[in-house]
């Protein structure tokens, strides 16, 4: 009895691994964060004008270091109530350390001609122009 016992759990042993070694059907791709923006009565043309200038000059920046893939700027055209009218797009392979991130935040600083102090001001100074609704972070799902 116990002979057969082991006999089958072998049998099923070796049935079941090549369904155990098949691989997914998908890989995990890049990261795409999307900002959510609202932007205040009469504010649009201001705010485009910062993120044609100076957002998308950043991003461009950080595509030539090879931090991020890509970004975009979109126009939510059938924006319901309660929805952002423009959308952040930033698609990027993967997170940096932090002190990746902080020596990344120092160049764009340095850049800008910003300290902490002065980036969060601005940042500040925006918001008579928009409203930030958050974001959200989605993975993308690659064929393998």
């Amino acid at each position: 009895m116990h002979i057969r016992l082991a006999a089958a759990a072998a049998i099923a042993l070796v049935l079941a691994t090549p369904v155990a070694a098949q691989q997914s059907s998908y890989k995990a791709g890049p990261y795409w964060q999307v900002a959510r923006i609202k932007t205040e009565p009469g504010q649009f043309q201001n705010y485009m004008d910062f993120l044609t200038k100076t957002w998308a000059d950043n991003q461009a920046y950080a595509k030539s270091q090879g931090w991020i893939l890509d970004y975009h700027i979109l126009d939510n055209i059938n924006a319901r109530d309660g929805e952002p009218d423009i959308l952040l797009v930033t698609r990027f392979a993967d997170y940096p350390s932090p002190a990746e991130a902080e020596r990344r935040t120092q160049m764009i600083q340095k850049r800008m001609n910003q300290d902490d102090h002065s980036a969060e001001a601005a940042s500040g100074d925006r918001a008579k122009m928009r409203r930030q609704m958050g974001s959200v972070l989605y993975q993308e799902l690659l064929k393998r």
